[in-house]
């Protein structure tokens, strides 16, 4: 045990104890600088509580929030302060935001049951009770579990899981739990087979449902999420949470008219629904109905001003300029101590693009840096770690291997993988092949990556990938390329060619050859500042993790170019390279030579790219319905003076 950890120990004693002014003084050395400790604010905080010293328990209150704004215990320690203190309303606002944050906290429940019913608010009242009375009812792990898991501690909340459940195997709560663990922590197949077997024990428990729609949504299982969806709908075809979910399952199959019908109808009764507001707006994105999006996200941060996710939609159509009105209500909102994390990130990134658009580079890189800072925190991303991962590649993925497995694989020639860095061009290439009559534009597939993630094996620290790929058989390797032309057949249009534009590909590029030998392999390539500052500058959905850091990207850059050097030398002439700056300088030239090593004749309406009516889901889409620009190339020099740790990591 570490001597912060002894020292906070102490002090939690000497509160139970009833030595307030001893465990506050305990935690003292611990509360002040921006490296002040959670725990020591949340136990100062308390004990100036019930010393009586308010002013002080509010400032630590404050200082917390500022640390961790969405850990509920600070929030129901404001609940109490505020009853302390008699000030009812203020209780119910912070305990409601304690149980937001964290849904298992018995105390904020029974005391908000408490303050709705004397204010008369009989319905939440009896809300609040029913959610007391069921965390009351847990288990003493599972409610441990569920504080573990709201409270960021995931490995410890998985270790207790998994203990409990070793006791009690087909307890449903607990194995919903786990899974929840499981896709916070990205282990999608775990957290499937886990929810499907929990159902299968309790088929009408609604959230182990909706977990399930979730984590078959994550591993982009579209069809099978939808039929959930329909399923759900089914039982209430009123609810306007089914109604939601299936909408949202129905943009992925590419069902946009069924989308839209269920958000209207979702909106009919709850109009002003940010969340909803939000995902048609992303929807209508999407479909190229640009004014439309604009207007659903406007609405949506109208209806709740923190609706961070709204505003980061507007910037990220990158054609958007906010009004003075717009960034005025931006800053407000990230002032708020109170605001969620994930909405803090969205405004911060907001608010560094439409700085950017008025020239003020100053103000708009200490925003992009502010969201990069907050999302690093929330990643468990390794450097040196990703460094050896492609290393690894270099030294098994020999030209020895592949002379060894010649001739063997499957033989379809559909896929065409558009691989390399995000940001670097790739949807514009995509854009331009899936213009032609012969080929689909489809998504960034996942499955490359689960096939590699399923031969690594379960145990991670004993990774059998890529060393793996000695030992599989010529069936074995048919059969995984047969696989996935047969599970990628549902985001297909009927074209013989498709397209799989996800990025992180380039890392497997050994694999997609040893199981599609005749599949085509196109790198896109841009400028290093242009393509690491771009994806400095973009949130991401999921995944990226390398991007929220300058020395990282640049890192993640160089050690890509090093790995597809080797590619060339034991591939030689499998990868096209394909540079963004030569496409901007010579866009039919680029095109023929794609399309001539695909083999497919030449179409005009590759070059009219921008007039094709196609569903786009990444971050350009609204850019590549324009025609083409150089507007990109440059954009990291007004920022040059605050790019050193990139410029020194791209030097090697």
């Amino acid at each position: 045990m570490s001597d912060r950890d002894g020292i906070i120990l102490a002090a939690q004693k000497a509160l139970q104890a009833g030595d307030f002014a001893g465990g506050l003084a305990l935690v003292e050395p611990f509360l002040e600088g921006e490296a002040a400790d959670e725990q020591a604010l949340y136990i100062a905080a308390v004990a100036a509580r019930y010393l009586k010293r308010f002013t002080d328990a509010e400032s630590y209150l404050q200082h917390l929030r500022a640390v961790s704004p969405e850990y509920g215990r600070a929030w129901q320690e404001a609940g109490h302060l505020a009853q302390a203190r008699n000030r009812p309303e203020d209780a119910v606002l912070a305990f409601t935001q304690a149980v937001r944050f964290n849904p298992a906290l018995e105390a904020s429940w029974r005391e908000l049951a408490r303050l709705q019913a004397a204010a008369g608010r009989d319905a939440e009242a009896r809300a609040a009770r029913a959610q007391a009375q069921r965390i009351g009812a847990l288990p003493r792990e599972l409610l441990a579990v569920t504080n573990h898991l709201h409270e960021g501690r995931l490995l410890r909340a998985e270790e207790i899981c998994r203990h409990y459940l070793r006791a009690h195997p087909r307890d449903t709560e607990g194995m919903r739990l786990l899974a929840q663990i499981g896709m916070r922590l990205g282990v999608l197949d775990d957290a499937e087979f886990l929810l499907e077997s929990a159902i299968a024990f309790a088929p009408d428990d609604i959230q182990l449902r909706l977990d399930y729609i979730d984590a078959l949504h994550r591993r982009q299982k579209f069809e099978a999420s939808r039929e959930e969806a329909e399923a759900l709908l089914a039982r209430d075809p009123e609810n306007p949470v089914f109604q939601s979910h299936l909408a949202i399952e129905s943009m992925q199959t590419g069902d946009y008219d069924r989308a839209f019908e269920l958000f209207d109808k979702v909106l009919e009764k709850l109009p002003r629904d940010p969340a909803t507001l939000t995902s048609r707006g992303h929807a209508l994105k999407t479909m190229g109905q640009q004014a439309d999006a604009v207007e659903s996200y406007r609405a949506a941060f109208a209806a709740r001003p923190d609706q961070g996710d709204a505003y980061y939609a507007l910037a990220n159509l990158k054609t958007y300029s906010f009004t003075d009105a717009e960034m005025t209500a931006m800053r407000e909102q990230a002032a708020r101590p109170d605001l969620a994390f994930m909405d803090r990130v969205h405004i911060a990134f907001a608010l560094g693009k439409a700085h950017e658009d008025r020239g003020e580079y100053a103000e708009s890189f200490a925003r992009y840096r502010e969201g990069n800072d907050l999302k690093r925190t929330q990643t468990r991303y390794d450097a040196d770690a990703m460094s050896a991962e492609l290393a690894r590649q270099r030294e098994v993925c020999t030209a020895d291997l592949f002379r060894k497995h010649e001739g063997e694989g499957h033989p379809a020639r559909d896929p065409i993988f558009i691989l390399g860095l995000p940001r670097a061009g790739s949807t514009l290439l995509e854009q331009i092949l899936a213009s032609h009559s012969q080929i689909d534009g489809t998504l960034e597939l996942p499955n490359i990556l689960s096939l590699a993630h399923r031969l690594r094996g379960r145990r991670a620290s004993a990774s059998r990938y890529p060393e793996i790929l000695h030992d599989l058989s010529a069936e074995q390797l048919a059969g995984f390329g047969e696989q996935f032309i047969e599970d990628t057949r549902i985001h297909r249009q009927g074209a013989p060619f498709f397209i799989d534009k996800m990025p992180n590909n380039f890392r497997h590029i050994g694999l997609i050859h040893l199981i599609l030998p005749n599949a085509t392999i196109i790198d896109a390539r841009r400028d290093p500042l242009d393509c690491c500052f771009s994806g400095f500058k973009q949130l991401f959905a999921e995944g990226q993790e390398f991007t929220y850091g300058l020395e990282e990207i640049g890192r993640y850059y160089a050690d890509y170019v090093t790995l597809m050097e080797h590619w060339d030398a034991v591939l030689p002439g499998r990868v096209l390279r394909v540079r963004h700056e030569d496409v901007l300088d010579d866009l039919e030239g680029q095109t023929r030579r794609m399309l001539d090593h695909i083999g497919l004749p030449f179409e005009e309406e590759c070059l009219a790219f921008h007039k094709t009516r196609r569903a786009v889901r990444t971050a350009s889409s609204e850019q590549v319905r324009q025609p083409i620009t150089r507007a990109g190339q440059g954009a990291w020099k007004p920022y040059e003076e605050w790019l050193e740790p990139l410029e020194q990591a791209l030097a090697r």
